[in-house]
C-alpha cells in the first residue's frame, strides 16, 4: 500500500478514488489482521486516527488513503506497541511533510492507565499483613470484603496485584456507608463485563496465526478500557451531572 493521508471530506483523496463502505474495509485489513472488528475501525475513528467520509444519510465511506492509514495504525499497534496518541502525532507529522522515525519499540503500552491514572503502582502478589498495612484497612473490614467476594486470595493465600488498589477503593467508598453488601453489585457487573471481554478475546488466543494470538492481551486490554469508559458514561447519564 502506498503512504497514506487522512480520508475525510476535508482530505486530500483523489474525485476519482473509488470509496469503499466499512464492511469492505473490514475485508481488506483482515488479510493482515484476522482480529479486527466493525468496533475497532469505529474506535479509531473516535480517537481522530481516521476520518472517513460521510454520505448524507451518515454511511462512512472509506478511500484507498484512509485503508493504508488504518493498516499503518494496526500495524504501529501491533509491531512497535505504541499507544494512539503517538501513533497519531507520528501520521500527522508524515502528511506536514516531515521524515519522522518510526518510535522504538517499546513494552506493550497499557490503555487502563488512561483510566486508573490516580492509582498508585502496586506490587505482584502481597500477604494479608502487608495488605493490612498498605492500605489502613481493619482486619473486619478485610473480612467482611472477601465474605461478599469483592477481594479474594490465591494460591498460597497471597493477594493478586490489583488487591492494593481494590481495597484502598473500597476503604473510600465505605466512608460513604457504603457496605460490602450494597458493593457486591458493582463485583457482578464487574465480573459480567469481564466475561464479555473473554468471549472476544477467546477465540484470538487459539488462532492459529501467533501475532493474532499475540495480540489478544492488548484487545483485551482495549475493551477493558472501552468498557470503563462506557460504565462511567452511563453512570454520568444516570446521576445527571458530571464526573470531570
Amino acid at each position: 500500500m502506498a503512504q497514506s493521508s487522512r480520508g475525510g471530506a476535508g482530505s486530500g483523496a483523489a474525485p476519482g478514488d473509488r470509496l469503499l463502505g466499512i464492511g469492505r474495509v473490514l475485508g481488506l485489513l483482515r488479510e493482515e489482521f484476522p482480529e479486527i472488528t466493525v468496533s475497532k475501525i469505529r474506535f479509531l475513528e473516535a480517537e481522530g486516527l481516521v476520518e472517513p467520509r460521510r454520505t448524507p444519510s451518515g454511511y462512512r465511506k472509506f478511500c484507498p488513503a484512509d485503508v493504508e492509514r488504518l493498516a499503518r495504525v494496526l500495524r504501529m499497534q501491533r509491531d512497535h506497541y505504541l499507544p494512539l496518541k503517538v501513533i497519531r502525532e507520528h501520521l500527522d507529522a508524515l502528511e506536514r511533510g516531515e521524515r519522522p522515525g518510526v518510535p522504538a519499540p517499546g513494552a506493550p503500552a497499557d490503555p487502563l492507565e488512561a483510566v486508573l491514572e490516580h492509582a498508585e503502582p502496586a506490587p505482584a502478589r502481597v500477604d494479608r499483613e502487608r495488605l493490612l498495612a498498605e492500605t489502613g484497612a481493619t482486619e473486619d473490614e478485610l473480612a467482611a470484603w472477601e465474605s461478599y467476594g469483592l477481594l479474594t486470595r490465591g494460591e498460597g493465600g497471597a493477594y493478586g496485584p490489583d488487591a492494593v488498589t481494590v481495597a484502598r477503593l473500597l476503604g473510600e467508598l465505605g466512608r460513604f456507608g457504603l457496605e460490602p453488601r450494597h458493593l457486591r453489585v458493582m463485583k457482578a457487573a464487574a465480573d459480567r463485563e469481564a466475561g464479555l471481554v473473554e468471549q472476544v478475546v477467546a477465540p484470538l488466543r487459539r488462532h492459529r496465526n501467533p501475532q493474532t494470538r499475540a495480540h489478544a492481551e492488548s484487545t483485551a486490554r482495549e475493551l477493558a478500557t472501552l468498557s470503563l469508559r462506557l460504565h462511567a458514561a452511563l453512570v454520568q447519564a444516570s446521576l445527571g451531572v458530571r464526573l470531570r
